[in-house]
């Protein structure tokens, strides 16, 4: 795993860290379990298959690793919304986490669509 690997899997792992505490703060103040748990799922799957592809068996099983991460990236983008707009976030908290998870999702589609043009020119 090269330096910049490990950057984007602590990116990952950090994020995760926060989605967790959110969805801990969810549980405890609103009981709010089924939406926060699935966040937490989804958000915690980005670095997981992140992860995987580093350890991917070709180049288009790492491609197709970090297209699930990338679609547990979206996702998790998706309950943020809906648990923003139940009012179960805070818009200083919403817009930090949207941004943290757009950021993985720019990070992840670069390196696909590099992949790609790779293989097409």
């Amino acid at each position: 795993m090269n330096e910049t690997q490990k950057e984007i899997q602590e990116k990952c792992i950090a994020f995760a860290v926060k989605i967790d505490a959110l969805r801990k703060e969810l549980n405890k103040k609103h009981r709010e379990y089924n939406k926060a748990d699935q966040l937490d799922r989804c958000a915690s799957s980005i670095g997981a298959n992140y992860s995987e592809a580093l350890c991917a068996e070709s180049e288009a099983d790492y491609i197709h690793k970090l297209g699930i991460a990338q679609k547990e990236a979206n996702e998790t983008i998706y309950w943020l919304k809906v648990l923003y707009r139940c009012g179960y976030v805070d818009n200083q908290l919403y817009e930090s986490l949207i941004a943290d998870a757009d950021e993985l999702i720019r990070i992840i589609t670069a390196t696909i669509l590099s992949l790609k043009r790779k293989h097409n020119t």
